[in-house]
């Protein structure tokens, strides 16, 4: 059974691997933030030893989550989740619209 930790709009998978040609996203203020909330303005960060990798498919932009020990996944309105090590695809909820696709808010 796949493991899946949601934190409001983001959703994390675990995956067998990172696939190959992904580029390292850059920290922001020294923390790694998955997401920014729009509502709210408050962000899904990961605290510990992580990575957050990104590759361009089509139109879209597919990110990766590595960890090389368990970590904690914080947000100021949710519980933290403790990640345990290994390889995440991290997906940030969207909402249908007839005309567009629009992020999910917390």
């Amino acid at each position: 059974m796949t493991a899946i930790y949601r934190q409001g709009d983001v959703l994390i998978t675990r995956i067998e691997g990172v696939p190959e040609g992904v580029a390292t996203v850059p920290r922001e203020d020294g923390k790694l933030v998955l997401a920014h909330g729009e509502a709210s303005g408050h962000a899904h960060v990961v605290e510990g030893e992580a990575q957050l990798l990104a590759a361009d498919i089509g139109d879209l932009e597919e990110r990766f989550l590595h960890l090389e020990e368990e970590a904690r996944l914080v947000h100021d309105e949710h519980e933290s989740i403790t990640l345990p090590p290994g390889d995440y695809r991290v997906v940030r909820q969207s909402e249908y619209t007839p005309a567009t696709p629009r992020f999910v808010a917390d």
